[in-house]
């Protein structure tokens, strides 16, 4: 596999839009308005926890709104499901084979980014919230405003916010201004990585979560008429502290919680409860432990979607006022497997950690089939040139990116995507966990290159992935047209998965790829 160039920054030129004022096709008092972009990012939510795709008890109704308004795509996965290479997809719209960013490890940005591109044709480009990832040390990659806030790092202006509120005087007020947020959130009985829910002790408008909308909604009601706005709202939650407004955690704490997904495959005598291994992800939740993980967990979502409704509506109304299309995409980084087949958190290739919510609903003249829903694969490197296209612009002519412009399936039109999606991730915290995976939206097909096992899923029929196909001599054929698509795939890697006729087991897997310039 050849190593791109980008030892310049490229970014996107003169777009459909100003190719057709400058051939004189319109004027410019014809040529359209730039649409204002909102991106709502939850970090680690499933992409199944939405009312309106039947879950059993999640509750979501403004996104379920969103969705009916505009186009819910059921097969959308994150190329590599953890929180680095996840959100350098995003950015750069590159997959991990060809960024060379193919695990959890920290890596700097070097390629163009969405927001660099925006911010160069004339969008005021803000980050609220959850900053981690999505900057440089010394560079904001493109986000001419940042407003950080979070329960990670320390320093944020959440934090600071949250220091002018609680007093030093009492136990947790301590904690904060001696010894930063993480020290007051490991007070409170939570982690940052694990399964304890609890509700929050304070105030509710002292979470973060509504801080951020707040945030958000300044910038809204601030951004001026002349300019297009992309504003990101990044959610830290549901990702773990799983600590949340009481009347959530509660309410969930009464209702009857979904069992986990439990696969025919799943060594289950070889699990053990909690504490289990702190280190790794294989632990089996049960009993209060897993209820208060789950009230904790879909909790979380839904203060987001209580939370977001008032920011939709002035973003819209906002854009309505400055005479501006609109579109609005909610998703996430990856998602959490929270019980299922075993798991705690990500970097798995099951549906609980690689599929993710992607919902894209848009102004009344942008076209957008409103209530459409795809089974078509897709993934974060999929938003930046979707946007370009409808801010007109061409990405794939100024950029070299691997993502796919979605307008067709968002306007209804026929369109493959893809023939299939390949998502992977390295090791991360066992050689068990590494895996390549492919997917067309229908089967999944998952191999792991440090043993050479096989699965295969028929996520149709069965969505929780609890039946392995590729242990059933009915499909065999089925399971070598996967392999034979991976062997294909893989035999340009420098690690050596593949020599083009086999799969190969052992090889060297590494968190950034031998070779490559992320």
């Amino acid at each position: 596999m050849h190593e791109k160039d980008f030892s310049r920054r490229t970014f996107l030129k003169a777009g459909l839009a100003g190719v057709a004022l400058a051939s004189g096709r319109i004027s410019a008092a014809e040529m359209p308005k730039q649409p204002n972009l909102l991106v709502i990012m939850p970090d680690q939510m499933r992409g199944d926890c939405l009312s309106c795709l039947g879950h059993p008890a999640q509750r979501t109704p403004h996104l379920d709104a969103l969705a009916e308004e505009g186009v819910l795509f059921r097969r959308a996965y994150a190329t590599v499901p953890s929180c680095i290479p996840a959100r350098y997809g995003y950015l750069t719209a590159l997959h991990p084979q060809s960024s060379g960013v193919v695990g959890f490890t920290a890596t700097e940005v070097t390629r163009p980014t969405m927001q660099q591109a925006f911010q160069d044709e004339g969008y005021l480009t803000v980050l609220v919230g959850r900053s981690m990832h999505q900057q440089n040390p010394d560079e904001d990659l493109g986000y001419e405003r940042v407003i950080p806030g979070s329960v990670w790092p320390d320093e944020t202006d959440y934090s600071a916010f949250l220091k002018e509120q609680l007093p030093p005087d009492t136990p947790l007020g301590e904690r904060l201004h001696q010894d930063g947020i993480r020290a007051m959130v490991a007070a409170m009985g939570v982690t940052y990585n694990h399964w304890q829910g609890a509700p929050w002790p304070l105030d509710d408008d002292w979470h973060p979560v509504p801080w951020i909308v707040r945030k958000s909604l300044d910038v809204v009601e601030e951004s001026p008429d002349d300019r297009p706005l992309f504003l990101t709202t990044s959610f830290y939650a549901p990702h773990p502290p799983l600590f949340l407004s009481a009347k959530f955690f509660d309410a969930y704490m009464a209702m009857d919680l979904p069992e986990p997904a439990r696969g025919d495959w799943v060594d289950w005598e070889a699990l053990s409860p909690p504490p289990g291994d702190h280190g790794g992800s294989r632990v089996q939740l049960e009993g209060d432990t897993l209820r208060r993980a789950q009230a904790g967990y879909f909790g979380l979502i839904e203060q987001i979607d209580d939370a977001i409704g008032p920011l939709i509506a002035a973003f819209k109304a906002r854009s309505e006022q400055a005479g501006r299309p609109w579109v609005i995409l909610f998703t996430s980084d990856h998602g959490e497997m929270l019980g299922d087949h075993g798991y705690f958190r990500k970097c798995e290739a099951y549906e609980g950690s690689a599929n993710v919510p992607f919902i894209v609903a848009g102004s009344d003249d942008l076209g957008f089939q409103a209530g459409l829903r795809s089974h078509q694969p897709v993934c974060l490197e999929d938003i930046l040139p979707t946007f370009a296209a409808q801010a007109g612009m061409d990405a794939h002519e100024a950029l070299e990116v691997d993502g796919v412009p979605l307008g067709p399936v968002l306007r209804g039109e026929a369109q493959t995507v893809r023939p299939w999606l390949h998502f992977e991730h390295h090791p991360t915290y066992s050689a068990a966990q590494a895996f390549h995976a492919l997917t067309d939206g229908r089967h999944k097909y998952i191999w792991r290159p440090n043993d050479g096992a096989e699965q295969l899923f028929d996520l149709d029929a069965d969505p929780h992935e609890e039946h392995d196909l590729a242990q059933s001599a009915d499909h065999e054929a089925l399971l070598a047209q996967w392999r034979a698509a991976l062997i294909e795939r893989l035999a340009p890697r420098p690690e050596g998965f593949s020599d083009g006729k086999q799969l190969i087991a052992g090889r060297p897997y590494r968190a950034h790829m031998p070779g490559t310039t992320p």
